[in-house]
C-alpha cells in the first residue's frame, strides 16, 4: 500500500556514518547514503548554509535529499558538517573560519568521493555553501555545480572566472523572494559564466521552506537526466520515520532574526 512521503519519511538506502579527515588534521562528521541495491547513477556532495545561523548537514533540503534520493533517483548523497558545525550526528572538529579554512573541508569531501569511486560527482551548495562551491569546488573530479540561494557574499568575481573557463555546468536556483540575491541580479552577476543557468523559483524564499520537493526535482533533472521527474510523492515499500525534534529545536533557535554585520548574515 502506497504511503505519502512526508518531511520525516526515510526511504531505504545503505547509510554509513563517516569521518572525513582534512589536510589540516581535523575530523569532520559525515554521512553517505547510497541506493539500497545497485550502483548510484550520480553523486551529490552537499555544502550546507552558514553554521553561525543554523546551517548544517541536516538543513532540511539536504536531510530530505539523503532520506529520498537514493531510493527515488538512484543518487548517492554525501553530507558533512564543516569545521565547528553541530548536527544530530555530532560536531565536527575545529571552528568556523569565515570561508578560509573551510577550503580543506571541501577538499576532504571531494577526495573521499573520488577515492571511493563514487560516480558523476556534483557539488550542491546552499547559501554559504554556494560560496564554498565557487571558491574551492572546481576540481577535476567534479562534473558541475548546483547553487541554492547563492548570496555571492564570500565569493568574488575572480572565483567565477575559472568556472567560466572550465566550461563545467553551473546551475543557480534563485528564489523570487531571496533575502540576498534575487533572480534579475543573479542573471546579471552570473553572466560572468557563459554556461551558467539561472533558474528563478516563483514564490520561494532563501530557506526553501515548503519547496524542498521542487528543489530536489530540479537537482535530479540536472545530475541524473535519465530519471523521470517530478519524483514520486508516494512510496510503495518499507519506510521509516525520523525523529527530527532535536533538529527542529536547534533550527528554530538558530534562525531568529538577529542582525549580524557583514558576510556572516547569510
Amino acid at each position: 500500500m502506497s504511503q505519502k512521503i512526508r518531511a520525516n519519511s526515510v526511504l531505504p538506502a545503505r547509510r554509513e556514518r563517516l569521518t572525513l579527515e582534512t589536510a589540516d588534521d581535523l575530523k569532520l562528521v559525515a554521512e553517505l547514503a547510497l541506493p539500497a541495491e545497485g550502483e548510484p547513477v550520480a553523486t551529490i556532495i552537499c555544502l550546507h548554509p552558514l553554521p553561525t545561523h543554523g546551517g548544517m548537514m541536516d538543513s532540511h533540503v539536504y536531510r530530505k535529499a539523503a532520506f529520498r534520493l537514493p531510493a527515488l533517483a538512484g543518487v548517492a548523497v554525501l553530507r558533512f558538517n564543516t569545521r565547528g558545525t553541530w548536527s544530530e550526528q555530532g560536531t565536527s572538529e575545529g571552528a568556523f573560519d569565515n570561508a578560509v579554512g573551510e577550503r580543506y573541508d571541501v577538499a576532504a569531501a571531494i577526495e573521499y568521493a573520488e577515492f571511493h569511486d563514487l560516480p558523476n560527482i556534483w557539488l550542491v551548495g546552499w547559501s554559504f555553501g554556494t560560496d564554498l562551491t565557487l571558491m574551492y569546488g572546481l576540481d577535476p573530479a567534479i562534473q558541475g555545480a548546483i547553487l541554492l540561494s547563492p548570496p555571492l557574499r564570500f565569493s568574488e568575481p575572480e572565483h567565477l572566472e575559472p568556472w567560466a573557463a572550465s566550461g563545467k555546468p553551473v546551475h543557480a536556483f534563485v528564489p523570487e523572494h531571496d533575502d540576498y540575491l534575487q533572480p534579475a541580479e543573479a542573471r546579471e552577476r552570473f553572466g560572468a559564466i557563459p554556461q551558467a543557468e539561472v533558474v528563478g523559483f516563483d514564490g520561494s524564499k532563501h530557506l526553501w521552506v515548503g519547496d524542498a520537493e521542487k528543489v530536489l526535482d530540479e537537482i535530479v533533472r540536472r545530475v541524473a537526466p535519465g530519471v523521470d521527474v517530478p519524483l514520486p510523492r508516494e512510496w510503495d515499500g518499507p519506510m521509516e520515520l525520523a525523529d527530527t525534534s532535536a533538529y527542529n529545536a536547534h533550527n528554530l533557535a538558530a534562525y531568529r532574526d538577529v542582525p549580524v554585520p557583514g558576510p556572516a548574515q547569510t
